[in-house]
């Protein structure tokens, strides 16, 4: 059912919702009880003053009737549907579903962003255990640890006579270890108790830089209108403690001054609504690198970019040196992510812009525009070989653009959880299986 012959049935809600009786809505809006029975059943069209007195006295806005505020629901749905593999025929029904029972509707989205929020946790814990190189060292630390502990038992309970010099001496080793097992245990347990609302920062420092970048929005307006400096930013209460952290922020908000003033915000706002998020239109307007271009548009704020843009960062063996998220796109916080992203493809093809449509395997069924580039990072000398970086830009592809017909590239976050079965670039079994 098109969603504008819907009207009369968002009357009827509204009208339920305020607590008046059809005969008294249609006696303040001049017309019989029977002819506002026939509107509200969706059996005559509606509009002019006649819409307009309706949402007087129901107190919401005209577009309120026509349009409704399920749009967004109305997406959540149709792409909740197409998560589960539900036939196009009730796809094509989610409009009237929403416009009926929004309630229930809300219910089924809800449990449906709750399955992709446990989807992303197995991710992220898995990441965690499997990449994390400080969790690594830390379970390595006990494991040895108890190992020595128990070599040492086992010599003081397995061995008959041991003179008193050794024996003190396998007694002091046993302290000191039992010592060492309690300490690094302790360890372990504070680091995997994260409690976010303490100040001890956890984690690596890469993740605490992006965590601090993460609250700001990825946006500096006073590094913008050079108002501020970088340690004038780094002076925040909020800003990273440890030094190795303050080093990667100092580092990504210099570069990200240098791309302000190479494209100052009002103009390039200017010029991404007339041309769109078009990097290579946008490069030709300015004159400009197309690296450059597309950090720009990855940083512009949502007033000026709605939905706002991922961005990936990463050199030639492809490590993560920078990370925006898009929302819906996942990516590891540990280990290299899933090589088939067009990030790789530029990698090797250096200096060749490539443009991919991409969908991740077991999400949403959003669908997402990636624009990746690589480029020597500097000019080396002839008897040199180059150090290339690589970048990709994220645009999630609006819900009404998504086409079953368009060529979509299926790829992963992370080869561990991935469901793809028979994937030649697989590195690793994953923990998931096909149908997850």
């Amino acid at each position: 059912m098109p969603r504008d012959s819907l009207t009369g049935t968002r009357i009827r809600e509204r009208r339920s919702i305020a607590g008046i009786r059809q005969a008294d809505l249609a006696r303040q809006i001049g017309i019989s009880a029977s002819y506002l029975n026939l509107i509200e059943h969706n059996r005559r069209r509606i509009g002019g003053k006649l819409l307009i007195d309706i949402a007087q006295v129901l107190g919401v806005e005209p577009s309120m009737l026509t349009e409704g505020a399920e749009a967004a629901l109305i997406a959540a749905l149709r792409e909740a549907a197409a998560d589960g593999e539900v036939a196009t025929a009730e796809i094509d029904r989610a409009a009237g579903f929403a416009g009926r029972f929004p309630g229930w509707a809300e219910v089924l989205v809800h449990g449906h962003r709750r399955i992709a929020s446990l989807e992303r946790t197995v991710e992220t814990l898995s990441d965690r255990l499997t990449h994390d190189p400080h969790l690594a060292a830390s379970v390595h630390e006990v494991l040895s640890t108890a190992a020595s502990i128990r070599s040492t038992a086992s010599i003081l309970a397995e061995t008959g006579e041991l003179e008193a010099e050794w024996r003190d001496r396998f007694h002091r080793n046993l302290n000191q270890d039992s010592r060492r097992l309690a300490e690094s245990s302790r360890a372990l347990v504070t680091y995997l108790d994260d409690n976010t609302a303490g100040d001890d920062p956890r984690g690596v420092p890469r993740e605490e830089a992006e965590a601090f970048l993460a609250a700001q929005g990825y946006h500096f307006p006073g590094l913008e209108r050079g108002e501020a400096a970088v340690e004038d930013v780094l002076k925040d209460a909020a800003a990273p403690r440890s030094a190795a952290a303050r080093a990667i922020v100092r580092e990504i908000l210099q570069q990200y001054c240098a791309d302000a003033a190479a494209l100052p915000l009002e103009a390039f706002a200017a010029a991404l609504k007339r041309l769109g998020p078009e990097p290579a239109a946008l490069a030709r307007s300015f004159a400009a690198d197309l690296p450059l271009v597309l950090r720009r548009i990855a940083m512009m704020p949502e007033t000026v970019l709605p939905g706002g843009a991922g961005l990936v960062i990463c050199d030639p063996s492809g490590g993560m040196l920078f990370r925006k998220p898009a929302g819906g796109f996942a990516m590891p916080r540990f280990g290299a992510p899933c090589p088939l992203w067009p990030l790789f493809l530029a990698l090797s093809r250096p200096l060749v812009p490539v443009r991919r449509r991409v969908a991740q395997l077991g999400r949403v069924a959003a669908q997402f525009d990636c624009l990746a580039y690589a480029w020597p990072q500097e000019m080396s000398e002839l008897t040199e070989d180059p150090l290339y970086r690589a970048i990709m830009l994220i645009l999630p592809v609006p819900s009404d653009e998504i086409s079953e017909e368009a060529a979509v590239r299926q790829v992963g976050s992370a080869c561990r959880v991935c469901p793809r079965v028979g994937c030649s670039a697989r590195r690793e079994a994953s923990i998931l299986r096909e149908e997850f």
